[in-house]
């Protein structure tokens, strides 16, 4: 009988979110943000509070919350009523901003790779990282897209963080 009330509640939890979301996003599109660094880190700064109230993880820009931030993409992945678009800015912005902060980077509209408009790319010493690519990849392809493999992998070859005073 439980599993019955559960399975019941399952598609309620997914209205409310992605009513949350779409909230969220209406907020979030009618900003006006003097630059993209602004826009990312006013997009990073809404992941974290939608990550704290409706998922209760938190993420803090650490590299410890990477493993956080996957565990909510498989879940938003998961959902019917997914707006690619509008989940990609808002966790991979959150993604970006882990690693600029990291790297005392830089956000940058810039080509992707084989592709033929410009994205958003963290500029860290000579490297351009596509944080919303990445969780594109993500929720678009799944398991094999993992971010901690992506995190440490960056991490490897970034070397050390950079010393903020």
């Amino acid at each position: 009988m439980r599993s019955c009330h559960f399975q019941a509640s399952i598609p309620a939890l997914r209205r409310l979110l992605w009513s949350v979301a779409s909230d969220l996003r209406k907020r979030l599109e009618s900003a006006a943000f003097p630059d993209l660094g602004a826009m990312m880190e006013g997009y990073a700064q809404a992941a974290t509070e939608l990550a704290r109230r409706e998922f209760q993880q938190n993420l803090n820009y650490s590299s410890e919350s990477i493993d956080s931030l996957d565990e909510i993409l498989v879940m938003v992945g998961e959902s019917p009523e997914l707006d690619l678009d509008f989940e990609v800015r808002l966790w991979g912005s959150y993604l970006g901003e882990v690693l600029r902060r990291r790297y005392a980077g830089s956000w940058e509209m810039t080509q992707y790779p084989g592709g033929a408009v410009a994205v958003p790319a963290v500029e860290v010493r000579g490297s351009r990282l596509f944080p919303l690519m990445k969780v594109y990849r993500r929720l678009s392809v799944g398991d094999e897209e993992d971010l901690g493999a992506f995190f440490t992998m960056v991490t490897e070859r970034l070397g050390n963080a950079s010393q903020v005073n």
